[in-house]
């Protein structure tokens, strides 16, 4: 997570979840038009109108700290199928899930990762790949999500 992910996530976090929602994450996506994505989710799940009511809460916090210096859209999304996972939380939540992972550093040559989530060990999360248990730290993951099964 990079420094102003971790200030956004300091800055909305509080907002959403006095709201009565679970605040997921965020994914702040840098291009000509950049893009901050806030993951919210709730037990009864989530509603258009729910995203509407997160998002004037997060505008008026962003528009008072003004954190990003560039053009940007706000997002506020349910996780969805493919569910990111940002925190050992998630992961301990989500053992015994398949997951995609995109690792910062390749390991054996390899970014691209997709297996079990096995074990969660302090930051070091065990995925079974192929058989084979693979061990990759927390901080080494620039993405991870679920993989649905129909």
């Amino acid at each position: 997570m990079s420094t102003l992910e971790q200030k956004l996530t300091e800055m909305i976090s509080a907002p959403v979840e006095a709201l009565g929602f679970e605040f997921v994450g965020l994914e702040f996506v840098r291009a000509r038009t950049s893009t901050l994505r806030v993951f919210i989710d709730s037990e009864e799940g989530i509603t258009v109108d729910d995203c509407a009511d997160v998002s004037h809460q997060v505008s008026a916090v962003l528009d008072v700290e003004d954190p990003i210096s560039v053009v940007y859209n706000l997002e506020i999304s349910s996780p969805g199928l493919e569910r990111p996972l940002f925190t050992v939380a998630h992961y301990e939540r989500f053992v015994g899930e398949e997951v995609a992972l995109t690792l910062r550093i390749a390991m054996q040559n390899r970014r691209r990762w997709q297996g079990i989530i096995k074990a969660v060990e302090g930051e070091m999360i065990t995925v079974t790949v192929d058989g084979k248990d693979e061990v990759f730290a927390l901080g080494n993951i620039q993405k991870a999500n679920l993989v649905p099964h129909f």
